[in-house]
């Protein structure tokens, strides 16, 4: 069985060559919600070197919250938000010598989108007209992915090693207690748990089915770097092999 391990880099956290020793794919912010063309082309080549798959991060034009305050934005203006982010990095990755694998919205669009049919179309519609080759990067089981498909694109879906889950499979706010797992066993234990039974075991104590495709990892926490390698090396035991989809 294959399992992707991706992480979304190019946001300043400062791990970004350390964590791309351990991904299989990265998403790269396209300068709206962090990020700068510097940074793009710098991890565009550090991600050439090591084999790494290269996607697109496109975010809200909200660097002041890091894209993560939910926007209400015509579908229209997502449409054209979104294209533009990708279009800038796949310039880019070009004169790399890279072609873009994926796209994977950013923070309060990628959430809102896993819920909002509408915005879910407007993002994937941007994405077929940049490239029909293009796969989109949903949350498991959420209207992006439905919306992806219905887009005529591959869908991959979505899991998080280190976010809790609620009863309805979207994500748990981070101003919620316990959102954002800090144990790197229980993480560790929640992304087996995805993957051996496709179940993850939501904050209430529901468990609920839920897709592996791609495990995301957050490379900015403090001891990023150590749990990217644990998690990996643990992908591995378990047989599977890490890979880009």
């Amino acid at each position: 069985m294959d399992i992707d391990l991706n992480a979304d880099v190019g946001e300043g956290g400062g791990n970004d060559d350390a964590i791309l020793d351990c991904v299989s794919s990265i998403s790269i912010a396209c300068g709206w919600h962090a990020g700068d063309t510097d940074t793009m082309r710098r991890v565009l080549r550090a991600a050439r070197e090591r084999g790494v798959s290269v996607g697109a991060h496109p975010g809200y034009p909200d660097r002041e919250h890091f894209g993560r305050r939910n926007l209400d934005l015509p579908p229209d203006t997502v449409y054209n938000g979104v294209l533009f982010q990708i279009g800038g990095l796949m310039a880019l990755a070009r004169t790399e010598g890279l072609h873009l694998n994926h796209v994977k919205p950013h923070g309060a669009l990628y959430n809102q989108a896993a819920k909002d049919r509408a915005l879910a179309s407007a993002i994937a519609t941007a994405v077929w007209d940049a490239d029909p080759g293009l796969k989109l990067v949903g949350l498991a089981g959420s209207e992006l992915v439905a919306a992806a498909r219905s887009a005529g694109l591959t869908a991959v879906e979505e899991v998080f090693a280190d976010r809790a889950y609620l009863a309805d499979g979207s994500l748990a706010p981070r101003g919620i207690p316990g959102a954002v797992i800090e144990d790197a066993d229980a993480a560790l234990a929640q992304t087996l748990q995805m993957i051996r039974t496709s179940t993850v075991t939501a904050l209430d104590g529901t468990s609920i089915p839920i897709h592996a495709q791609t495990v995301c990892l957050h490379g900015d926490g403090a001891d990023a770097v150590a749990f990217a390698r644990l998690l990996r090396q643990a992908l591995i035991s378990e047989g599977l092999t890490v890979r880009a989809p």
